[in-house]
């Protein structure tokens, strides 16, 4: 009987082509499923159930988050540094613990992510801040400072018009520009009446880029709603707390002006977020402070006249804590 031939070498390859390609495949698709499932597993260890159910949670506040003031155009950090505590007559607690604790405070506020330093003619500090943020380009931070207009409060009695203030203040501070000059302490209804030739030198200043948006820090409710309705201001500085502490009015009345503020477009500082220091010693009081204002939605920047870096760690904590309102948040 006579055997059959064995397949050729060509026969054998045309067999083996014949031969389902889930057999041939079988290895590869074993180390496939291997690191299908490995991959798998490490997914499941980075986005496990503890994750998703942190990424559940509310988004907090970030004090040191970079935000818009209104359409000035000024980016900077939510949490700004005041050094105005019990300010008046070119001096305030800042500038009497000495300049080297000062410009400790401010470069080290400066490494914590602070970037709105909050100055005026009326505490003397504009000799401190470059000195103390010496080597960091000025492109980084950002300055506000205040013209003081009214009888006393510093030492001359002369009030020059803005560019002759100005003028000085960019020698004191050993800069090119200033960010954001206000008006200090308007109580007057009639302000923008009272202060139009302050404005125009300001407008004409802004114009020239010597400074980048003007605005007022004010001092009664009257002057408040003032601001809401002059389209010169491009940011506003406004006491608010929830306990009616050193501010222009009850929260009640105060709340729907910074709304009509936030709504034109201007941006807003809020200020005696710690009730002028009244409310350092009281914890509940000041969490409840920090979250009435945050959660209003309509504060961009929060300046606080922290005097030891201590102060700032601990207030910025506080704001962390915070959770951002869904409104807020989408």
């Amino acid at each position: 009987m006579q055997m059959p031939k064995p397949p050729t070498s060509n026969q054998n390859r045309s067999h083996m082509r014949s031969i389902p390609s889930r057999l041939t495949h079988a290895p590869m698709a074993r180390r496939e499923f291997l690191r299908r499932a490995v991959f798998a597993a490490g997914a499941m260890a980075v986005t496990g159930p503890w994750l998703r159910a942190e990424e559940s949670l509310p988004r907090r506040f970030d004090p040191m988050e970079t935000v818009t003031l209104g359409k000035s155009g000024i980016r900077t950090s939510r949490f700004s540094l005041g050094t105005g505590m019990r300010g008046g007559n070119r001096q305030s607690n800042h500038t009497r613990m000495g300049r080297d604790k000062l410009m400790s405070l401010l470069r080290e506020s400066y490494e914590r992510g602070i970037r709105l330093f909050d100055l005026a003619d009326l505490y003397g500090t504009h000799p401190y801040l470059i000195p103390a943020l010496e080597g960091v380009p000025r492109d980084r931070y950002q300055i506000v400072t205040k013209i003081w207009f009214r009888p006393g409060g510093i030492p001359e009695p002369e009030r020059p018009d803005a560019d002759v203030v100005v003028e000085r203040f960019l020698r004191e501070l050993k800069t090119d520009y200033i960010d954001l000059v206000l008006l200090h302490c308007v109580t007057s209804a009639q302000w923008p009446k009272e202060l139009e030739r302050q404005m125009e030198i300001l407008a004409r200043l802004k114009q020239k880029g010597v400074i980048r948006a003007h605005g007022v820090s004010c001092h009664s409710l009257e002057a408040l709603k003032a601001a809401a309705e002059e389209p010169w201001v491009d940011s506003v500085h406004a006491r608010i707390n929830p306990f009616q502490m050193s501010m222009d009015g009850p929260p009640s009345e105060v709340v729907p002006v910074l709304r009509q503020i936030k709504s034109a477009g201007k941006g807003i500082v809020g200020m005696k977020i710690v009730g002028e220091g009244r409310l350092r010693n009281d914890p509940e009081k000041l969490d409840e402070s920090i979250r009435f204002v945050l959660q209003l939605g309509c504060v961009d920047v929060v300046t606080v006249g922290c005097e030891s870096i201590q102060e700032v760690d601990d207030f910025a904590d506080r704001v962390r804590k915070v959770p951002v309102a869904l409104k807020q948040a989408a």
